[in-house]
């Protein structure tokens, strides 16, 4: 069969943010199931689903156009260090998610673009200005703004909240680096490739049989839902710069809100709007001047 190119990289940042706010309005649903789900089942298994479906349906879906040319990539370690950081993502953030608001869980992990901005710099050479600095301190507060650490509405599992966000930022950039070189399937397809293989050794430790068929349809929903988004995070991150589509992540917060009032009937306080209003602003900020064309 004739060789299966990768899309080379090019500028059409439009197109990029709107892969990028499709992927945000996936994964709030992902989100609330979870929540839902934690209630019965352990994090580990619940990420086995998800990395799990996710890696069936990929290649249930791209293996028959595509072939063996789903494997073919130029870049076997970055691809298996991708498929490490989305693990972890998802293993901290499923295991946060059980006690904490859908949409305060979402705040903290707002923290992943400015993430993106501060490491698209080494990782990159996307240059970083003293302006886009600033708004990453900025958005780091508002951070705390949400999680008061040190007060009694503090939880440890903000901490993993965190964790997740620097691990999806270095999946983020790790993407950006794939794209050009690897096709987009390709890359959700290793993104859980590893993470799979490491969950499937661990999670008969922790297996609950899902208890109903709405479980096990519930369970392996997380899977489509999660690849579906990816695969809208990498095509985001081949029409676009890095710390360009990474603000609009902050789009997630809307979904956040409304899923965590329909199925817990959650609303947000005032101190999580403040701290999320401070780190989009930040986020937003940095997205504006990232538009500027940069000196040489």
């Amino acid at each position: 069969m004739p060789e299966i190119k990768a899309p080379s990289r090019s500028s059409r940042p439009l197109l990029g943010v709107l892969f990028m706010c499709t992927a945000c309005a996936l994964f709030p649903i992902m989100n609330g199931l979870v929540k839902l789900l934690a209630a019965t089942y352990d994090p580990q298994e619940i990420v086995w689903f998800r990395i799990v479906m996710h890696l069936v349906l990929v290649a249930a879906v791209f293996m028959p156009r595509m072939g063996l040319g789903l494997l073919r990539t130029r870049r076997i370690g970055t691809q298996f260090v991708s498929s490490v950081m989305m693990m972890l993502s998802t293993l901290f953030f499923f295991s946060a998610v059980k006690s904490i608001p859908v949409a305060e869980a979402i705040a903290v992990t707002f923290v992943a673009p400015l993430a993106v901005v501060l490491l698209a710099w080494p990782l990159l050479g996307e240059r970083i200005t003293f302006f886009r600095m600033a708004a990453v301190i900025v958005g780091f507060a508002g951070v705390l703004i949400v999680i008061r650490p040190g007060s009694a509405v503090f939880q440890w599992q903000s901490l993993l909240l965190l964790g997740s966000a620097v691990c999806y930022a270095m999946y983020q950039i790790l993407i950006r680096r794939l794209a050009g070189i690897d096709a987009p399937a390709t890359s959700i397809f290793y993104s859980v490739l590893l993470g799979a293989i490491i969950m499937s050794a661990w999670v008969p430790f922790h297996w609950r049989t899902p208890a109903s068929w709405s479980d096990w349809a519930l369970l392996c929903s997380l899977g489509a839902l999660g690849a579906l988004g990816h695969y809208c995070v990498a095509k985001a991150m081949t029409y676009a710069s890095a710390n360009f589509v990474a603000p609009f992540n902050y789009t997630q917060m809307i979904g956040s809100v409304i899923v965590g009032y329909l199925m817990f009937g959650e609303v947000p306080d005032f101190y999580t709007w403040l701290g999320t209003a401070v780190v989009v602003g930040a986020g937003l900020m940095v997205g504006w001047q990232g538009r500027k064309p940069q000196k040489a």
